[in-house]
C-alpha cells in the first residue's frame, strides 16, 4: 500500500469516525471508544495508580449513610456510635477518617495501589472476599503476623462483620479508595444487573 492509499484510508476513517452521522459512522465511533477505553485508557490508568482496578463502581449499600453526598455526619454518628465505641473508635477519630460520610450504591470511586504497611484504621480498602466481586469496606483492625498484614473491615451501614472480612490477608487487598469521582453515575451499568440480585439487595439504599 503506497503513501497515497494510506492517506486516503485514514482520511476516510477519520470522516467515518467524527463526521459521518450515519448508523455505520455511529457504530464505528462506539467501537473505537470501547477499544480505547478497554485497551489503552484502563491499562495506562492501572499502570499509573498501581492497581488492576483503578475505578470501582459501588454495588451495594454497605457503606451508605442517609443522604449519601448530603449526609449529616453528626446525626449518623448518633445512630451508629455504639458499634464504634466497642472498637475504641471515638467521634474525633471517625471525623478524621476518609469518607466519613460514606458512599452509596452507584457511586464511582478512584482506587490507588497501597503498601499494606501504610494502611490505617479508618481507611477504605477494596479487597477480594468470598463474593463474586471485590468488597469495599472500612478498616477497623490491623494485625501484623511475622511481617504479613491482616486486616479486619466492616461496612458503615452493616450491623456487624461478614465472616470473610475478619481476617483479610494483605494479598487480597486490591487497593485503597482515594476519593469519590462522581455519585450515582455507576447506576448506568448496575441497572442491567439489578434483576439478578436477591430482592433485598435491589434498588436504592436505605440506612440500617
Amino acid at each position: 500500500m503506497n503513501k497515497e492509499k494510506i492517506k486516503k484510508f485514514f482520511e476516510r476513517f477519520w470522516y467515518l469516525l467524527w463526521k459521518d452521522n450515519s448508523f455505520k459512522g455511529w457504530i464505528l465511533s462506539l467501537v473505537v471508544i470501547f477499544v480505547f477505553i478497554k485497551f489503552i485508557f484502563f491499562p495506562l490508568l492501572s499502570l499509573v495508580t498501581g492497581t488492576p482496578l483503578p475505578l470501582a463502581i459501588v454495588e451495594s449499600c454497605s457503606m451508605y449513610h442517609s443522604g449519601n453526598v448530603l449526609s449529616d455526619f453528626n446525626a449518623w454518628w448518633e445512630r451508629h456510635n455504639m458499634k464504634y465505641t466497642e472498637l475504641n473508635v471515638s467521634l474525633q477519630d471517625f471525623e478524621r477518617f476518609s469518607f466519613k460520610n460514606g458512599f452509596g450504591k452507584g457511586d464511582i470511586l478512584f482506587i490507588t495501589g497501597v503498601n499494606p504497611a501504610k494502611i490505617k484504621i479508618g481507611d477504605i480498602i477494596i479487597f477480594r472476599g468470598d463474593t463474586p466481586n471485590p468488597v469495599i469496606h472500612r478498616v477497623i483492625g490491623i494485625n501484623n503476623v511475622n511481617g504479613t498484614y491482616f486486616f479486619s473491615t466492616e461496612g458503615d451501614n452493616n450491623n456487624g462483620q461478614l465472616s470473610f472480612e475478619k481476617s483479610i490477608n494483605q494479598n487480597q487487598v486490591i487497593g485503597k479508595a482515594s476519593f469519590r469521582i462522581v455519585p450515582f453515575i455507576g447506576w448506568a451499568k448496575l441497572i442491567f444487573f439489578e434483576s439478578s440480585k436477591p430482592a433485598e439487595e435491589r434498588g436504592l439504599c436505605s440506612e440500617n
